[in-house]
């Protein structure tokens, strides 16, 4: 097969390309054997802002797989730095939705976090940035919208509006952004996919530009649009959220759609 001509690098999404929650889809080893034999440098880039770099390592690590935390870059690691370059960490206070993969990568950056209705009296925060929460509570939703309609700017790591599950589909960070912006009337910015940030820091840390890069994903509306508005080629499974009818009605078209990570690891044998 002559499609994966002049490839140096993947930036591979996980929910749906690789597991279902917990569950490894088929042939997840052999996939990230074929990348080490054939010398592919890729990076693993998630919408899910939930987990640390370390935790995906571990997550991996359980499924047969060795990754570096170099070689992970989530929405909230990604946000962050978006963050970082446009605002003084040292004085700028932020409120986040969402777990540790939200948290830490602004800890790092030197943000300093505030906590629950920090809203009035110099404590409130610069900027909400909401991101996946398994431990959303009314609480948090409350003092995010407190300080957006105090002037807060609102981040949101990701707009996926649905999550896969090993129970199924299920809401996605999407759906929690909904939520807030019709209680304040705030649009958010947006940081990862189909945004270009995201792709575009990956692309930096892989050291390669758009026509030796290609994007895997199971996502239409992130995965791949986020390719194309990157000028990226990319590669759909069929193991996710979207499906071939999906693309019957799409208005734009992934490069290759493939049923799972077993067809391109065979791709990519058939073309050493």
């Amino acid at each position: 097969m002559e499609i994966f001509n002049n490839i140096r690098a993947l930036i591979i999404d996980m929910d749906g390309v690789l597991w279902h929650g917990d569950q490894p889809i088929p042939g997840l080893v052999d996939f990230f054997k074929t990348l080490r034999d054939q010398q592919i440098r890729f990076i693993l880039a998630t919408n899910n802002a939930s987990l640390t770099q370390e935790q995906y390592v571990i997550k991996l690590a359980k499924m047969g797989v060795t990754v570096t935390t170099n070689e992970i870059l989530t929405s909230g690691i990604a946000t962050a730095l978006y963050l970082s370059e446009h605002e003084n960490p040292a004085s700028t206070r932020v409120f986040v939705i969402g777990e540790d993969g939200a948290k830490q990568p602004l800890i790092d950056r030197g943000f300093t976090l505030t906590d629950l209705y920090e809203v009035n009296n110099g404590k409130g925060a610069d900027i909400v940035v909401c991101g996946k929460d398994q431990t959303l509570t009314w609480d948090k939703l409350a003092t995010a919208t407190l300080n957006i309609r105090a002037g807060a700017k609102f981040i949101g790591t990701n707009a996926d509006t649905t999550l896969p599950t090993e129970q199924g589909i299920t809401h996605g960070n999407g759906a929690i952004l909904a939520a807030l912006q019709v209680a304040t009337g705030v649009t958010p910015t947006i940081i990862g996919k189909p945004e270009p940030i995201i792709y575009q820091q990956a692309m930096t840390l892989l050291a390669t530009d758009t026509s030796e890069t290609i994007a895997i994903g199971d996502r239409l509306e992130t995965d791949i649009l986020g390719a194309i508005r990157t000028g990226i080629r990319s590669i759909m499974v069929l193991t996710g959220v979207s499906t071939e009818n999906d693309l019957k009605i799409s208005d734009y078209q992934p490069t290759w759609v493939m049923p799972d990570i077993n067809t391109i690891t065979a791709a990519l044998k058939s073309t050493k």
